[in-house]
């Protein structure tokens, strides 16, 4: 019999798992909240349960836990980035940060990521598999765990296309929120995609308040295209139409990311063209300073052509913030401290 991922399960399916062992209905709380709330690593550290309940969920579940094999902390803003491994072997990455309104995790939905953007180290290697909704689950709790600091805001901004692996992300969502588990609102968690079309629309309808980050980094298709080969197979126009029904559908305005690579998309004429892109989009850009990666010859725009972005963008009505960078000096950046791990670094 192949053991269930137990911490995958949504609570009316952990219900009915144990009304199939004998169990009584107010077993599966206890059960719940102790994966959900206790954050317990081991069926044995359920000690309200019979020694005969916790023999059955070892025998029928298994219990995935992560563990950290390098952690980094940023000398610059105590930022940290864990790199977990997985029951398979394979290494995952996760950030930790800290800001004035509390602390926010950026978790990865995939081992690697098959979107091939220009500018990330996430997709070098390409995509080895998805995660599970346990092991976005974990990145979170074993980090609360390690920093002994409850998390307010969750951002899926890590290794991965979420909408790649749409229904496990969907499924962390609603465990993530459970007012039987960390309830962690909605409101505070951001899914960021390189502008799945599908996905977006198919996730406007799931009722899931969350903030829509749009990876955009282009104001045309032609320069979008040189960053981003999926937007060969949805155009901007395409990509902005689902941008604007999600926005109808839940309220949430959606964020545009703009990474500003030097010399490529960071002209004052490009500032303009996005200006005129966005305009009645109900939506908030932020601009990114390109972190550089090792594998490509990309550079970051300087201060000034940063701020001459910026200006202009406020000047054509469009909110803007230039992100804050954090833990900069720890290959804070998606895939790079992995890509180190996986290559002896």
């Amino acid at each position: 019999m192949e053991k269930k991922d137990i911490k995958s399960l949504y609570f009316p399916e952990l219900c009915e798992m144990l009304l199939e062992m004998g169990e009584k209905p107010f077993r599966a709380g206890q059960v719940f909240g102790w994966l959900h709330q206790k954050l317990v690593t081991d069926f044995s550290q359920m000690t309200d349960l019979s020694k005969e309940l916790r023999r059955k969920l070892f025998d029928q579940c298994f219990l995935t836990v992560l563990k950290p094999v390098q952690v980094k902390v940023s000398r610059i803003d105590g930022t940290c980035k864990y790199l977990f491994k997985l029951a398979d072997g394979n290494v995952i990455e996760s950030v930790w940060m800290r800001y004035h309104h509390g602390s926010s995790i950026c978790i990865s939905s995939q081992v690697g990521c098959r979107m091939g953007c220009r500018f990330c180290a996430s997709t070098l290697d390409g995509l080895e598999r998805n995660l599970t909704a346990a092991e976005m689950l974990e990145q979170v709790y074993r980090i609360e765990q390690l920093t002994g600091e409850r998390v307010s805001h969750i951002v899926i901004m890590g290794s991965g296309e979420p909408f790649d692996n749409y229904d496990q992300v969907v499924r962390f969502l609603r465990l993530i929120s459970h007012e039987r588990g960390l309830h962690i609102s909605l409101r505070n968690i951001t899914v960021s995609t390189c502008g799945i079309v599908p996905g977006i629309r198919r996730f406007a309808g799931e009722g899931l308040p969350v903030t829509l980050a749009l990876s955009l980094h282009a104001p045309n298709d032609q320069v979008r295209k040189t960053l981003m080969p999926v937007a060969g197979s949805y155009p901007l126009k395409e990509v902005l139409a689902a941008c604007r029904e999600y926005f109808e559908a839940t309220g949430r305005r959606v964020t545009y990311e703009y990474s500003l690579v030097k010399g490529v998309n960071d002209n004052p004429g490009e500032a303009r063209a996005l200006a005129r892109l966005l305009k009645d989009m109900h939506g908030h850009v932020n601009l990114i300073p390109v972190n550089p990666v090792k594998e490509r010859a990309f550079e970051r725009s300087d201060k000034r052509a940063i701020k001459e972005f910026k200006e202009i963008l406020e000047k054509e009505g469009i909110a803007v913030t230039v992100r804050r960078e954090m833990g900069r000096d720890i290959q804070g950046a998606c895939g790079q401290l992995r890509r180190s791990f996986l290559e002896g670094g």
